[in-house]
């Protein structure tokens, strides 16, 4: 199996979301990540989606999807040709012995604190799946105690747009 990652622009309409994992789900793939947000259109929605999938079953899914009467646009991308980022936001625990080499791995990931209490910190770090992997990893020995997770959002490189060529045609 590999993963992919998908970026589907789609008219902003109830119950679309659930359509269109829908779709997933009745195949079979578990969905990795889901994000969904506004675009630089109104009324205009982007879902990114990363699935873990062959390419032959992925590319049924993506003929159903393109039925879907609110899908405008589908696009595979590329980790190559696109950028990629998570958010995460991680509670861990930080008391007076540790909170220095809390505050050392976070200044290696160039994360940020975003709230202090005295036996914890939250922490913002922003980057590409291997790096909040990292830093997750690097925290573990702190403790973490909670944890809380964006989907992969994803943009294609270049002048390009999906939202351009949309509404062109």
């Amino acid at each position: 199996m590999t993963s992919h990652v998908l970026s589907l622009l789609v008219e902003d309409k109830p119950g679309l979301l659930t359509r269109v994992a829908g779709l997933f789900a009745r195949r079979g793939f578990n969905i990795e990540s889901l994000a969904v947000g506004v675009t630089e259109v109104p009324g205009l929605s982007r879902i990114t989606v990363v699935v873990d999938v062959e390419e032959l079953p992925l590319e049924q899914v993506t003929k159903q999807l393109n039925k879907l009467i609110n899908v405008l646009k589908i696009v595979e991308l590329d980790p190559a040709a696109s950028v990629q980022r998570e958010h995460v936001l991680v509670k861990v625990r930080a008391d007076n012995q540790t909170r220095a080499n809390v505050l050392e791995v976070v200044g290696l990931f160039r994360a940020q604190i975003v709230d202090y209490a005295p036996d914890a910190l939250v922490i913002e770090v922003t980057g590409d799946t291997g790096k909040v992997d990292a830093f997750l990893r690097a925290l573990e020995p702190f403790g973490i105690k909670e944890l809380a997770q964006s989907g992969l959002l994803a943009i294609g490189r270049g002048g390009k747009s999906i939202t351009e060529r949309v509404l062109r045609n």
